[in-house]
């Protein structure tokens, strides 16, 4: 069985729900506290073993291209100066460019989210692969990519990462998966329903976040793209119904232990960077006792 060794994050939105934050700062970049949230994204892929990352971008991104690189020498010199207290800062910069190979494509082709696939088949070859979105991660341990790659060394097929719904809205927000449950957390998919509402649902595995595709999705969605009318968009969700159509197998796989957060909406983003400046040893202690504060000021 291939080793999976590569990963490719679309990046090339407008992140029009941000703006006008977004007119000159690519919404992967929005911080986290102190970290963008895309470098979350690949740091948990290069903790999972994966050496080479493919980001399809846009002209309005080379904002990404710039982090991931080796810093300037001008931010070099700057934090040289500033002795044993600016060396962690150095280090952490400098960590940033060596993480993975870096490979980056220019998006091409009809809307949606199929097209970045098209954009790196002479890329990805015949080699399975990781296919995330760079402003969503769950956190879980072991990761949800390493908990992936055990499904795929397991079964050798696709696998959806997907995370159990718990409010009624989440139906209207996700692609469900149904199917036959092969191990607990584990469906064998035969059906994938786009926001099918609760009393639609198949199960209440809802798919998100991270897929690993095997390389005949690349046939798949030549297929889907054959069949587009003028003015529609295509969609990898298009490829994966003609696989099952085909009876080639795709799993739905529970992130175990995880928590999904979605930072591609204003409130949910706003909740992450709370969150994880509560869980950030060098802000958390003055931060919480802010919001204590604040939330006594409000109830007066």
């Amino acid at each position: 069985m291939q080793k999976i060794r590569k990963a490719v994050i679309p990046a090339a939105g407008f992140g029009t729900r941000f703006l006008p934050q977004t007119k000159a700062m690519p919404k992967e970049m929005l911080p986290i506290v102190d970290k963008p949230v895309i470098q979350y994204v690949v740091e948990e892929l290069v903790e999972a073993g994966i050496t080479d990352i493919i980001m399809v971008t846009g002209y309005h991104k080379r904002t990404i291209e710039d982090h991931f690189d080796v810093p300037s020498r001008d931010l070099i010199e700057n934090l040289k100066m500033g002795g044993e207290k600016k060396k962690p800062l150095l280090d952490q910069v400098m960590k940033i460019g060596e993480m993975a190979n870096f490979v980056y494509v220019r998006q091409k082709g009809p809307y949606g989210n199929g097209t970045p696939l098209i954009n790196v088949r002479h890329i990805i070859g015949n080699e399975p692969f990781i296919y995330t979105w760079s402003d969503d991660f769950i956190s879980a341990s072991p990761s949800r990519f390493k908990q992936l790659i055990a499904a795929y060394e397991t079964y050798g097929s696709s696998c959806l990462a997907s995370i159990r719904a718990k409010r009624d809205e989440d139906y209207d927000r996700y692609g469900f998966a149904g199917g036959t449950e092969i191990e607990p957390g584990i469906i064998d998919t035969n059906v994938i329903i786009e926001k099918p509402g609760k009393d639609k649902a198949p199960s209440n595995l809802a798919n998100v976040s991270g897929f690993i595709l095997t390389p005949d999705i690349f046939d798949y969605l030549d297929r889907a793209q054959a069949n587009l009318k003028e003015g529609d968009e295509l969609y990898y969700n298009d490829a994966l119904k003609l696989m099952l159509e085909d009876k080639k197998r795709v799993l739905a796989v529970e992130i175990k232990g995880g928590k999904y957060y979605d930072t591609g909406n204003k409130i949910e983003y706003l909740k992450t960077v709370v969150e994880f400046a509560l869980k950030n040893p060098s802000v958390n202690g003055e931060f919480r006792d802010y919001l204590k504060a604040l939330l006594k000021e409000q109830e007066l």
